[in-house]
């Protein structure tokens, strides 16, 4: 009978010891996890017609360390602050998804929790200041951004003066800042965000395409697929006869940057021209920030309900239409409504990532006049049934 530790797909004592189940399929060989997630997504897609569908095989992640954001909910005491995942109450500073070091980066955060005297916040108690640290390294440089989720101003004055204590000791911060999240409730964030370091941004680099992290807006935490991820829509659409391309629900500008840029280096003779549409203003300053950098001239990002904006558009509208639309949306979808313009809309392809399969196979079945001419299942997410995928859609 084999011990405990050597059934799982990657040894961690908090799951062994019941701190924490955050990776619900850690006693599943890493093999049959991406089955099952082949099998899941296969079952969303069996009412399309697959027949003349490329399904490519899953692209894999790395078992251990490869989360670049660690979200930590703090409690204990002020001078022993506990930083573990919302769902446990043990400490989770040495969690194997994390890259090692980031155990040493949080022992010195816990250290300066107590100079600065950011009391745990408890919700059951509403008493306390500190509720979450954020962390997030760039693969780029080893850079930085650290965000504290505090229930009022109350302790900046006492952050200010122990902050230059924490740069000598992480020179690699580059971003710090507190979030303010006045609520008595289980919120992640609020809307105020008070910078305590110049730079506001950190620099990350997926596939030779700058992108750029800021608080509050959403960004893949497992890089290497991420970029895996990118790069083959970069490879799907660089050979497409395509000129004009939206991306809808943009985020940072991933997408549309990386097929932007191939398909302008593929036609040198043309100016590419990109829409970008994101409701949070932060992913947006990000995009922008990207664009410029590449130097990319025909591009627009804007602030806006990616729904609402398309749906504003007029089918006839053939001047303004786009040959690719591209589309990353939460995971309820993107809808009956939006897909069913899409078909109105027409636009020769649609490119469509998706977190979450069982939404995404609905939409897609919304979507009559369009055949799905490429597949594949990017395991964002090891050690849980969550995955992404990205599917090429050409219209029929």
């Amino acid at each position: 009978m084999s011990s405990p530790s050597t059934s799982f797909a990657l040894p961690c004592q908090h799951y062994q010891r019941g701190d924490c189940r955050s990776c619900q399929w850690l006693t599943m060989p890493y093999q049959v996890q991406l089955a099952n997630k082949q099998q899941h997504l296969q079952q969303q897609l069996q009412r399309l017609n697959c027949t003349q569908t490329q399904w490519l095989a899953p692209y894999v992640s790395t078992q251990d360390a490869f989360r670049n954001k660690a979200k930590m909910a703090v409690s204990g005491a002020v001078e022993r602050p506990i930083l573990s995942h919302p769902q446990s109450e043990a400490d989770l500073t040495d969690c194997p998804l994390y890259p090692a070091h980031f155990a040493h980066i949080f022992t010195i955060l816990k250290d300066f929790i107590a100079r600065a005297g950011l009391v745990p916040y408890n919700i059951q108690k509403q008493k306390g200041e500190l509720k979450y640290i954020l962390l997030t390294e760039s693969q780029l440089d080893g850079g930085l951004m650290l965000r504290f989720v505090l229930r009022s101003e109350k302790k900046l004055a006492l952050v200010q003066r122990e902050l230059p204590r924490l740069l000598a000791k992480l020179p690699q911060l580059k971003v710090v800042s507190l979030n303010i999240q006045p609520q008595h409730a289980a919120i992640l964030e609020g809307e105020k965000e008070i910078f305590l370091t110049e730079q506001r941004t950190l620099e990350e680099c997926f596939n030779q395409i700058p992108l750029f992290i800021r608080p509050q807006g959403f960004f893949q935490t497992n890089p290497h697929v991420a970029q895996g991820l990118y790069g083959t829509a970069q490879q799907w659409v660089q050979d497409l006869p395509i000129h004009k391309l939206w991306d809808l629900f943009c985020g940072v500008g991933g997408f549309g940057l990386h097929c932007a840029q191939v398909l302008q280096r593929k036609q040198p003779e043309n100016m590419i021209e990109l829409t970008g549409i994101e409701i949070s203003a932060s992913a947006i300053a990000a995009a922008t920030l990207s664009a410029q950098k590449l130097g990319l001239k025909q591009v627009k990002f804007q602030s806006l309900d990616a729904k609402h904006f398309a749906l504003a558009q007029s089918p006839e509208g053939q001047a303004e239409k786009p040959d690719l639309i591209i589309v990353n949306p939460p995971r309820r979808g993107i809808g009956r409504e939006l897909a069913q313009f899409l078909n109105q809309f027409a636009p020769h392809f649609i490119l469509y990532s998706s977190c979450n399969a069982e939404t995404m196979g609905t939409d897609l079945s919304y979507l009559t006049d369009y055949q799905l001419n490429k597949v594949q299942l990017f395991d964002m997410f090891p050690h849980t049934a969550h995955y992404e995928v990205l599917c090429l859609l050409e219209r029929q």
